[in-house]
């Protein structure tokens, strides 16, 4: 059994990891992290674990951690993140980072995007991406894995084989996607109020939305040449699931059944991904590790619309994803 802690428990993404590890055939958690004194239990904090999980929620040094974990979730905010990671990783322990804290790979890039200097900057483009789809390789036996961002793994999974197979133009593109309120995170916000979000629906960070570089670089590495994006996200009233659609150029004259094959064919082993003829919808998805894609052909555009749901393949199940692939597990595990 691997011995699991997971840091910053308090938030969506922590519960849902949670729930996924404890049907692990695999794992124990041993220590849950909050940066309160206060030390709740678990079900004080999350009442959907009651009866499930009897642990407390407690304040501990790195040193504390490593000594009841070998591998550790970081489910803590960008920075405070990169702040804590090498102490585990100098005591031995893996790390799977849920923030945006090692997606980049350039610290300048970081700095302009999150407007702070990268608090370990050495090991940026170091660090593999944990999208196993495209990554398998480098995420195999890693001893820290950057987790990526939830509109990331929607728009690059869609996008990402046809550049790589150049089958559509590198710019041009443009990525419209839609979330539920959970990707914001847990804590208290005006704009995420009830009454603020409920019957309205909304565009934000035009332009200027923190995961534009993480999903421009992925895609050059996919495409072996510069790729531009304009990526806007919106805010859908809901509480969980992505839907994402993008446009791009065609290299060639192609026909939709003919993107469709191609992409049926490129993940034709993946467990998770499923290229279908209906448009994804996000219900289909929830509460899964499945991302569901397909394709159009409008008007020499190719279109591609993908569905995930934000909490589970967006962050806590594609972190389990990692850590199957990193201690050499079936992938599946905890997840189907």
């Amino acid at each position: 059994m691997i011995r699991v802690a997971i840091l910053g428990a308090t938030g969506y993404t922590a519960v849902e990891l949670i729930t996924l590890l404890l049907r692990h055939s695999e794992v124990e958690i041993t220590a849950l992290t909050t940066r309160s004194d206060d030390r709740p239990h678990v079900s004080q904090v999350h009442p959907a674990l009651t009866g499930r999980l009897n642990m407390y929620l407690e304040n501990l040094s790195a040193k504390e951690v490593a000594q009841r974990a070998e591998c550790v979730f970081c489910c803590l905010p960008h920075k405070a993140s990169a702040e804590r990671i090498p102490e585990f990783l100098d005591a031995g322990c893996r790390v799977i980072d849920l923030s945006a804290d090692y997606r980049l790979d350039s610290a300048h890039v970081f700095r302009q995007w999150y407007e702070v200097d990268h608090p370990d900057a050495e090991r940026l483009g170091h660090v593999p991406y944990g999208l196993p789809e495209l990554f398998r390789s480098d995420i195999r036996g890693a001893q820290l894995i950057a987790n990526p961002g939830c509109y990331p793994t929607s728009a690059i999974l869609a996008l990402g084989p046809l550049l790589k197979e150049k089958l559509i133009k590198n710019d041009g593109i443009i990525i419209d996607s839609k979330s539920g309120a959970s990707g914001a995170g847990r804590s208290a916000k005006q704009n995420l109020l009830y009454c603020e979000v409920n019957e309205g629906f909304s565009a934000y960070g035009v332009g200027v939305h923190r995961h534009t570089p993480e999903i421009e670089q992925v895609l050059t590495k996919m495409a072996a040449a510069p790729v531009d994006v304009i990526f806007t996200p919106h805010l859908v009233p809901m509480e969980r699931g992505i839907l994402t659609t993008t446009y791009s150029f065609p290299v060639v004259n192609v026909t939709q059944a003919q993107i469709l094959d191609f992409l049926r064919d490129f993940y034709r082993t993946e467990p998770f991904i499923r290229v279908t003829e209906t448009l994804p919808n996000t219900r289909d998805c929830r509460f899964t590790n499945f991302v569901n894609i397909t394709a159009r052909v409008v008007k020499n555009r190719v279109i591609t619309v993908s569905a995930l749901d934000n909490l589970i393949k967006g962050a806590a199940g594609a972190a389990v994803q990692n850590f199957n692939l990193a201690y050499g597990f079936p992938e599946t595990n905890a997840l189907l």
